[in-house]
């Protein structure tokens, strides 16, 4: 690792919503969401993973409805774009198009969060709409689409529970 990585590296962990990212990201690896939840390990399925983490705290966030949670959630926010265009460098993506696959990512992460959010008072409108997103159409078990519906509503609430404070700090792990 070169010094200039490694000051990048550290840059990065000192921006607001990073440790708050981090744990999007931890939860989102989890290996139940691959194995019981019979997501596609594949680039897309973790992409639908951090996904769905990620829009279920920033609904959380949105029920708060104060100065502090809405800039939390633009930090957070703003950590996945970064990790987003990251990756896409990473993968060869040069400069002249990474801002259109960005802006395809953040529309796909508003149509989840549009869809998570409407559903969330209805399991049958919440499942329907993980089968959409996180298996993209593809055959899937009841059982597998059970587990990642219970396990979802399971965070979501897990979420309502924390304080803002502990959200801020990243401390979102289950």
């Amino acid at each position: 690792m070169s010094i200039f990585s490694a000051l990048r590296r550290s840059n990065r962990s000192a921006l607001p919503g990073h440790a708050l990212y981090q744990g999007v990201v931890a939860i989102a690896r989890r290996p139940g969401w691959y194995l019981s939840g019979e997501v596609p390990d594949t680039i897309d399925g973790r992409f639908d993973m951090v996904a769905l983490v990620l829009s279920l705290l920033l609904i959380r966030l949105e029920d708060e409805g104060n100065d502090a949670s809405a800039q939390l959630s633009a930090d957070v926010t703003e950590r996945f774009i970064s990790d987003m265009d990251g990756s896409l460098r990473q993968d060869g993506i040069g400069d002249q198009v990474v801002g259109k696959h960005v802006g395809r990512m953040m529309a796909a992460l508003g149509g989840r969060l549009g869809a998570y959010r409407e559903a969330r008072g209805d399991d049958a409108a919440f499942a329907e709409a993980l089968r959409r997103n996180l298996w993209r159409g593809e055959a899937v078990g009841e059982d597998a689409v059970a587990w990642v519906t219970a396990e979802a509503r399971k965070l979501a609430g897990w979420f309502d529970t924390l304080a803002l404070a502990r959200i801020a700090a990243g401390e979102i792990g289950a």
